[in-house]
């Protein structure tokens, strides 16, 4: 059984993540340090010396590779953008999208260095990004789950609609 879990940064896809692949027994990927890892280096740094569609061919290939190893996998907030990555995605498993407000994504984001779109963005232009990207998300996945209470509550909701 391979998930994917999409949504925007600080949506809880990896604190829910974990608790979810605890929770089926299966294993638990973080893509965005799975590429770090892959790539040997910072994801601000793929963004910087390679470039942002780099890292997004890097994010394809990691939905292919690890959708064959199976288990519970946060994708990174860009990754369902691509229709050929959602394609990949729903071949290998489920893919759920955790929708959680602008207002709480932006508190959780707003000071981490480390992820580019937030360091090179306003809020506004943040909140205008959310928006555009909620849309495909809601195309790109097969489950829509409500991102609110506690992330048990949530890891237990995407468990039952699986």
């Amino acid at each position: 059984m391979t998930v994917y879990l999409c949504g925007f940064m600080g949506c809880g896809k990896s604190t829910v993540g974990k608790l979810l692949a605890k929770n089926l027994g299966q294993r638990f990927t973080d893509m965005d340090a799975y590429i770090v890892q892959c790539e040997r280096m910072s994801i601000p740094d793929i963004f910087s010396f390679r470039g942002e569609e780099y890292f997004r061919d890097r994010e394809t290939a990691a939905i292919e590779q690890l959708g064959l190893q199976g288990g519970v996998i946060a994708c990174g907030g860009g990754a369902m953008l691509r229709e050929e990555n959602a394609a990949l995605a729903a071949h290998h498993g489920r893919t759920v999208f955790i929708d959680v407000p602008f207002e709480t994504c932006y508190e959780r984001i707003k000071n981490d260095s480390n992820r580019p779109l937030v360091v090179n963005n306003t809020r506004a232009s943040l909140e205008e990004l959310f928006n555009k990207r909620r849309v495909i998300y809601l195309k790109n996945t097969a489950v829509h789950i409500a991102g609110t209470g506690s992330p048990m509550e949530i890891a237990k909701r995407i468990a039952a609609d699986i």
